[in-house]
């Protein structure tokens, strides 16, 4: 922990020289995508798009699950989503799966999740299970058809669904590569993932 606690220090510091930057920041966001990927500690999505702050609108669960709409029970997530479209008014939402995630490997090799009752029940969003194999540790497979499956979820969002309707919206699957630091993107005309 105190190596970050020493980089927040030097961060304040270093952040005099650049505040006219974080004066605009403080005037409100206008992010152009939400990036919605997993919790995992090695997905950094700045890291990967170049972002700068205030650019990105982030939507972080474990998995990168997007969880059915209801309206009934509304969820943290549900709510970045409508806010993020309706609010912000994000021209591109994009579900971002990564190798070797534990969430999905843990579905595609039905590992006994009772342990950690909460993740196995968050899990269960993830239905139906992603197909792949057991032994690709980096379940590339497994974790591409999980992305297109969070798509379509999105696509039962009413606000997401009225956005696409009208052209103000695209979605997009990404696929990052720990291991390469490569990032896929899932092409409609030929249903894979290719290289950006």
């Amino acid at each position: 922990m105190q190596p970050l606690i020493d980089h927040a220090r030097s961060f304040r510091e270093q952040s005099a020289e650049r505040s006219e930057e974080f004066a605009r920041l403080a005037q409100g966001q206008s992010p152009q995508v939400l990036f919605i990927t997993c919790s995992d500690s090695r997905v950094v999505p700045a890291l990967i798009t170049g972002a700068r702050p205030g650019e990105l609108f982030e939507l972080r669960t474990a998995g990168n699950i997007v969880p059915p709409y209801a309206s009934q029970q509304p969820t943290g997530e549900a709510a970045t989503i409508e806010y993020a479209v309706e609010v912000l008014g994000v021209t591109d939402i994009v579900v971002c799966g990564h190798s070797h995630c534990g969430a999905v490997g843990a579905l595609v090799r039905g590992d006994d999740l009772t342990a950690v009752p909460a993740v196995r029940d968050w899990l269960a969003h993830a239905a139906p299970r992603p197909e792949g194999t057991v032994d690709d540790p980096a379940v590339t497979e497994a974790v591409q058809s999980h992305v297109l499956t969070q798509l379509l979820r999105l696509r039962s969002y009413p606000c997401v669904e009225k956005r696409l309707a009208d052209g103000r919206l695209r979605l997009r699957g990404w696929f990052y590569e720990v291991h390469t630091g490569s990032v896929l993107a899932h092409d409609a005309r030929t249903d894979s993932f290719e290289a950006l």
